[in-house]
């Protein structure tokens, strides 16, 4: 079995990067700027999506680790491994359903192969969806109040990553930085 990646985030102070990486590292360096009248109102960022998280930082450094642990799993019963599979209802015309039941393996096989297929083809523009839209988060929650930040969010999604760059050359250094990043996937010729 493959490891899993933890999933990352940031914290920021106006316009300063308190900490990045694992919830419970961020929450627990945020409590601390927080405590020592370092960082008044922190806000916690989820660098994939962009969004701003909110965490209960009440009690000790212990009791917010222990509140932001993942939940233990059940130990996996006896029998077939489960595989992921996740039923929903799928509303389709009475002619989609007799194809879907005329191929081989049957309507629910069919499907995945179909998805698995699109998936494939959009990629590139699901990624740069992806990354523009955590890019506007990110942006529109910290840098909302900074020089250029129309125009920069317009270059975001015309995909100019020269105009991207030159408008946020301005803003503090760990925002721009953190922006750049997120945007990199949407702009056409990376961000320096």
């Amino acid at each position: 079995m493959g490891s899993t990646i933890e999933k990352q985030y940031s914290a920021f102070a106006g316009g300063v990067r308190l900490a990045g990486g694992g919830l419970a590292d961020v929450a627990v360096a945020v409590m601390r700027a927080t405590n020592a009248g370092v960082a008044a109102q922190p806000l916690i960022f989820d660098v994939e999506t962009g969004e701003q998280i909110d965490v209960d930082l009440r009690g000790t450094e212990d009791e917010v680790r222990l509140r932001l642990q993942p939940a233990p799993s059940a130990p996996r019963p006896p029998g077939r491994p489960k595989l992921g599979v996740v039923p929903r209802e799928v509303t389709l015309l009475p002619r989609h359903w007799e194809w879907l039941a005329s191929q081989p393996g049957g309507a629910s096989v069919t499907l995945r192969k179909l998805v698995d297929a699109a998936r494939k083809v959009s990629g590139d523009a699901d990624q740069v969806r992806h990354s523009r839209e955590a890019a506007y988060r990110f942006m529109n929650a910290i840098a909302g109040n900074e020089p250029g930040f129309e125009e920069a969010t317009r270059a975001l999604f015309a995909g100019d990553a020269a105009a991207f760059s030159a408008l946020t050359e301005t803003w503090p250094t760990d925002v721009r930085d953190e922006a750049r990043r997120m945007a990199a996937g949407a702009l056409t010729g990376g961000v320096a």
